[in-house]
C-alpha cells in the first residue's frame, strides 16, 4: 500500500526534490571522502599591542606556527626591527602604521586570526585567510569605525557560508532529513528546527555557557548521519517510528549537535570579546544562507531533471541512504580513537 502510494505520488514536485537530492549525494560520496570543517590548529592566532611609547609588540600565540626570522619582511618598508621581548617580537614605525598599511605572513595555514590593542583604544579583531601561500593582513580591517564593523560582519558572514557548503557531513546530515520527507510541510517545520537548535547551540557554546570538546562532537555528528541513513532505510521496509512522524524532533535533537560543530570553527579563533556577538550574528547567518543556497541548488536540478524516469527515484534514494550509512560509519571510526588519545 505505501508503495502504491509512493509510486502515484511521482507529479509532487517535492519527490523528485528527493530525487534530485540522490543523485547529488551519490555524486559527492566515495569510500575515501572525508569531512571538512574549519581546522582550528590550521589557524594562526596573534596579538598586535601598540604601547604608548609607540612600540609595537607581535605575539603568536600558537606553538606550532614556525618563528619569525626577520620580521622587517613582513613589515612596511619604514618599519624597524627592534630586539624581541621574552614572548613576543617587536618594532617601530615612522610614521606609525596607519589604514594604509598591511602585514604579509608567508605562513601555510587556513588563515590567521590578529587581535589588535592600539594604543588609547580597545582590541578589535579580525579573521584573514590564506590566498596563494600568504596571508595579508589589511590593517584599515582592524582600525575602530564603521568600516571594521562591515569588515568583521562580511569576514564571517562568508565563513559562515563556507562552512557550511564545504562541511561535507553537515550537508549529508541536511540531505538525510530531506531524504525523510513526504511534503512541504515537514521540510519547513524540520530546517526551522534544525536552524533554531543549531543556533541555540552555537551561541552556548562561543560564549561558554556549554562548552563542549570538539571531538565527541565530531563522533556524534557522524552518527547522526548514520541514524538517519538506518531510519531512511527502514522507512523503506515499511518500519515507521518517531523520526517519520515527527522529523522536526530529530532535527531539533541533532540539531543541537551540529551547532556544537559549528562552534568549533568560531569559538576556538580567540576573538576579542567585544567582537563576539557580531561575528556570532554573521557567522549564524551565512550558515543559514549557505543551508538556502545547498535547498536552492537542489531545486535548480529539479528542474533540469525533470524528465528523468520515475522508475530510479526509489533505487537512487535507497543507494543515497546505504552510502550515507556507510560514509558515516567510516567517519565514526575515523574520529572515534581521537576520543582516548585526546
Amino acid at each position: 500500500m505505501t508503495q502504491n502510494k509512493r509510486s502515484t505520488n511521482s507529479v509532487n514536485p517535492f519527490l523528485k526534490i528527493r530525487f534530485v537530492l540522490a543523485c547529488l549525494t551519490c555524486l559527492v560520496l566515495s569510500p575515501l571522502a572525508h569531512s571538512h570543517d574549519i581546522d582550528v590548529t590550521g589557524v594562526a592566532r596573534i596579538f598586535l599591542d601598540e604601547t604608548p611609547q609607540g612600540i609595537y609588540r607581535l605575539s603568536i600565540a600558537d606553538q606550532q606556527v614556525p618563528p619569525l626570522f626577520n620580521i622587517e619582511k613582513i613589515l612596511p618598508p619604514r618599519c624597524k626591527e627592534l630586539p624581541p621581548s621574552r614572548y613576543s617580537y617587536q618594532f617601530s614605525c615612522q610614521p606609525i602604521l596607519s589604514t594604509d598599511d598591511s602585514l604579509t605572513f608567508p605562513w601555510n595555514f587556513q588563515g590567521v586570526v590578529v587581535v589588535a590593542k592600539w594604543k588609547g583604544g580597545n582590541g578589535i579583531s579580525g579573521y584573514f585567510p590564506s590566498k596563494g601561500g600568504q596571508i595579508e593582513v589589511p590593517l584599515a580591517e582592524l582600525k575602530a569605525g564603521a568600516a571594521s564593523i562591515f569588515s568583521l560582519a562580511s569576514r564571517y558572514l562568508l565563513l559562515g557560508a563556507e562552512h557550511i557548503l564545504f562541511g561535507i557531513d553537515h550537508l549529508l546530515f541536511i540531505a538525510g532529513l530531506l531524504l525523510l520527507l513526504q511534503n512541504l510541510k515537514s521540510l519547513i517545520a524540520t530546517v526551522t528546527a534544525f536552524t533554531a537548535a543549531h543556533s541555540i547551540a552555537l551561541a552556548a557554546s562561543v560564549f561558554g555557557i556549554f562548552p563542549v570538546p570538539g571531538p565527541p562532537i565530531e563522533a556524534l555528528i557522524a552518527l547522526s548521519i548514520a541514524f538517519l541513513a538506518r531510519e531512511i532505510i527502514m522507512g523503506y521496509r515499511g518500519k515507521k517510528s518517531l523520526t517519520h512522524a515527527r522529523p522536526w524532533f530529530v532535527a531539533f535533537g541533532f540539531g543541537l549537535i551540529h551547532g556544537f560543530g559549528f562552534a568549533g570553527a568560531l569559538g576556538e579563533l580567540g576573538l576579542a570579546s567585544k567582537d563576539i556577538p557580531l561575528a556570532l550574528l554573521f557567522f549564524n547567518v551565512g550558515v543559514e544562507a549557505g543551508q538556502i543556497v545547498f535547498i536552492a541548488v537542489l531545486a535548480t536540478a529539479l528542474w533540469l531533471i525533470n524528465r528523468f524516469r520515475k522508475s530510479w527515484t526509489k533505487p537512487l534514494e535507497l543507494t543515497s541512504a546505504y552510502a550515507l550509512g556507510g560514509v558515516s560509519v567510516y567517519w565514526f571510526s575515523e574520529r572515534l580513537p581521537i576520543l582516548f588519545l585526546s
